[in-house]
């Protein structure tokens, strides 16, 4: 496995200087936020280290060339937005950038985009799996035509009150993944596999790995602590950041040495990228910094 960050945690760093951090602490790659430029509609969503709307051949050549000497590869490129957006005009602007990400992807040469299936949170699963048919077959096919694979994140996106009930991401479970490959027969349709939503919704994160072996076209490394007190006292029905909380990768509930070791039971040896979303550690980019250090340092105890 090859070692990375998904860069929207350090959102105040040019990409140069993003890319010489990751150099610096010998990780192998990151996953590049790809978010249009001064749109931040939620937390970390608006981090833009390639601009994919006037992405150059010569740029591209640039940003690889760089990378290069300093021994970084890119993983993906990350754009996370809710492409099954109820509201027409702003699902329409998601898709137009989702597909500009996958054009800039072909042309860097990164086979892999990072996102999120989407959800309308007021309808059924059935109903969304019907309006995703329609939304994304014929983004799936122009990503093939590129020869580009979409990893889809398992985080339901369920925070919020604007996404209650249902969250804004159908790909939440075992049981959705089967329904979806099935509607969505692409074998450029696959997982970024991340643990830690898994631990809050009490769902087995290692089982799946070994099911799933062969749509896992990208891995994240996260934690979640869940508090069983505060659970008790709101309930499965509240908001999950009621009773949980996203965590650097040590210092929640996850087992990294089984979760490692089912990885390479089924052969995985891609990319796995460090994704940072714990407040304790939000405070100034000093502090987003030594999140990622602490995280590569504990990790390399199980990815050499």
């Amino acid at each position: 496995m090859k070692l990375g960050l998904l860069s929207a945690i350090l959102g105040e760093m040019p990409f140069e200087k993003m890319v010489d951090f990751a150099g610096e602490l010998k990780l192998e790659c990151v996953e590049v936020a790809c978010w249009p430029v001064g749109r931040a509609e939620r937390r970390y969503a608006g981090v833009s280290h390639i601009d994919v709307e006037h992405l150059t051949e010569d740029r591209a050549r640039y940003l690889l060339e760089y990378c290069e000497k300093r021994g970084v590869a890119i993983s993906a490129l990350a754009y996370y937005p809710n492409i099954l957006e109820p509201e027409l005009e702003k699902r329409n602007r998601y898709i137009r950038h989702l597909l500009k990400v996958i054009d800039a992807a072909a042309m860097l040469n990164v086979n892999t985009v990072t996102s999120f299936i989407g959800r309308i949170p007021d309808k059924t699963v059935d109903e969304n799996l019907s309006e995703m048919e329609k939304v994304w077959k014929p983004i799936l096919e122009y990503a093939a035509d590129k020869k580009v694979r979409i990893a889809i994140e398992n985080c339901p996106m369920l925070f919020t009150e604007d996404e209650w009930p249902g969250g804004q991401n159908l790909m939440t479970s075992p049981s959705n993944w089967r329904k979806i490959f099935q509607i969505l027969d692409y074998d450029n349709l696959g997982l970024n596999y991340d643990p830690s939503h898994f631990v809050w919704q009490q769902i087995d994160y290692i089982r799946p790995l070994y099911e799933f072996k062969d749509k896992i076209f990208h891995v994240h490394f996260k934690d979640i602590k869940l508090y069983p007190d505060k659970l008790r006292d709101v309930g499965i029905m509240s908001l999950p950041l009621e009773y949980m909380a996203p965590k650097i990768p040590g210092l929640g509930d996850v087992d990294w040495s089984r979760y490692v070791s089912a990885l390479t039971d089924i052969g995985y040896n891609g990319y796995a990228c460090i994704e940072i979303e714990d407040k304790a550690f939000e405070d100034s980019l000093e502090n987003a910094q030594n999140a990622v250090r602490l995280s590569t340092r504990y990790l390399r105890n199980f990815i050499a």
